[in-house]
């Protein structure tokens, strides 16, 4: 990177010199025309024409070597937070504290054996029409699904403040750059394409690089949209190339919406079930701070999505991940974990980040203090409260009967109309 901007700024300072050297001879042409010199001005012409062909050569090559540097730029990570632990592997994330003691459960079965006993839960179904890594519910555990949703939206409206939002699921470039998401991992995300956009859909086969489909977006050559892998990029949006005034925050969003993602790097893993899906539904809350108010937003997000689970009674860990396990965008992350007794291990339910200034530089996301000109960029947390589909799978396992039903938990028995057990129907 450092290497290409030498040649940037070389290329900058030829294309100044050549500009200068043009402006000189095209004054001397009216010089030399004054004094009927008519020989030197056509000798000055011709070189006027010769430095504007070698211009267009210079200013070609600048834009190509700021295009290589900017490309570069943007796939560089955020810096992790000084309290963020070292580490290269998941092995070395750091616990943080648990909650609630796994149930003693005999021969627990996992959830898409209780699923597909019950007859509610089709993965044949989906892959007829959509293939792997998608399912359809019915019954009881559609109804589940939409309960366990609801209670989480009333909560984080409730009970802590987060404004309910419903936003668009397809999104422009700039809105998937903005976040984090382009142009790194074109490959984890769908793309779509509208009238003569079909280069859009050649990234996920790898034919096209990322960088120039979205340039000839930016030219006009076809249009395009994502569909969001997260509300968090829709939601983090809503505040990108605005100057926002620091008494209006914290903002604070959230919205219940379909997630979709091409789950490129994870071939082979949770290949059965709802753990990893193409489609599947989160409640997702964003947070926009000023940034001595970031880290303390921080822990009060992860609280909101620690609070789903207390209200669900199912046993929990947080940790807090090291520098080689953090997400692309964030400074700071704690990964909230469910225990799966079906599985016999805890599962990633949630994960809150921390993403300082890093979004909100690549949107253009300021923020004005009273009585100050300047402006400042403002801080970015995200985190999911909670991965519906998940909770889900958390709830069967650790709420599974001897008979193969389900034990609906208290704190959903109102909005499933006061049913207290699904049973198979």
């Amino acid at each position: 990177i450092v290497a290409l901007d030498a040649e940037a700024r070389a290329a900058t300072a030829r294309l100044n010199d050549l500009q200068t050297r043009r402006n000189a001879a095209s004054k001397a042409i009216g010089t030399a025309k004054g004094r009927g010199d008519n020989a030197e001005a056509e000798r000055l012409m011709a070189e006027v024409e010769a430095i504007k062909g070698e211009m267009s050569g210079a200013e070609a090559a600048e834009r190509s070597i700021r295009s290589r540097v900017d490309h570069l730029l943007a796939e560089i990570p955020n810096l992790p937070a000084a309290d963020t632990p070292d580490g290269r592997t998941e092995e070395e994330n750091v616990e943080v504290r648990r909650w609630g003691a796994p149930r003693g459960l005999n021969n627990p079965r996992e959830h898409f054996d209780l699923g597909e006993a019950l007859g509610q839960m089709d993965f044949e179904a989906a892959a007829k029409m959509s293939g792997a890594r998608f399912v359809v519910l019915s019954g009881g555990l559609a109804r589940l699904e939409r309960a366990i949703a609801n209670l989480m939206l009333d909560t984080h409206t409730a009970e802590f403040g987060y404004r309910e939002v419903s936003p668009p699921l397809l999104v422009r470039d700039e809105a998937m750059f903005g976040t984090g998401q382009l142009p790194k991992f074109s490959a984890d995300l769908f793309a779509t394409h509208e009238s003569g956009g079909a280069a859009l859909a050649e990234i996920a086969g790898g034919g096209v690089e990322v960088n120039e489909v979205i340039a000839r977006m930016r030219r006009g050559e076809f249009n395009g949209r994502w569909l969001i892998p997260t509300a968090e990029v829709s939601l983090t949006n809503l505040v990108a190339d605005q100057i926002v005034d620091a008494e209006a925050l914290p903002l604070r969003y959230t919205a219940w919406t379909p997630c979709f993602r091409s789950e490129a790097g994870a071939a082979g893993r949770d290949t059965r079930g709802m753990i990893r899906l193409h489609q599947f539904s989160k409640v997702e809350l964003v947070s926009i701070t000023a940034p001595e108010a970031s880290a303390a937003e921080h822990e009060r997000m992860t609280g909101a999505a620690e609070a789903i689970l207390k209200k669900l009674e199912l046993p929990f860990r947080t940790v807090a991940l090291c520098t080689g396990d953090m997400g692309f965008a964030a400074e700071k992350t704690y990964d909230i974990e469910v225990w799966l007794p079906g599985q016999g291990r805890y599962r990633e339910i949630s994960s809150c980040s921390n993403c300082g200034p890093f979004q909100a530089r690549r949107m253009k996301a300021r923020l004005r203090r009273k009585g100050e000109k300047g402006t400042e960029f403002v801080h970015t947390l995200n985190g999911s409260g909670l991965a519906v589909g998940r909770t889900l799978v958390a709830i069967l396992e650790n709420y599974q009967q001897p008979d193969g039903s389900i034990a609906v938990p208290d704190a959903l028995q109102s909005y499933m109309g006061g049913l207290t057990r699904i049973e198979r129907g």
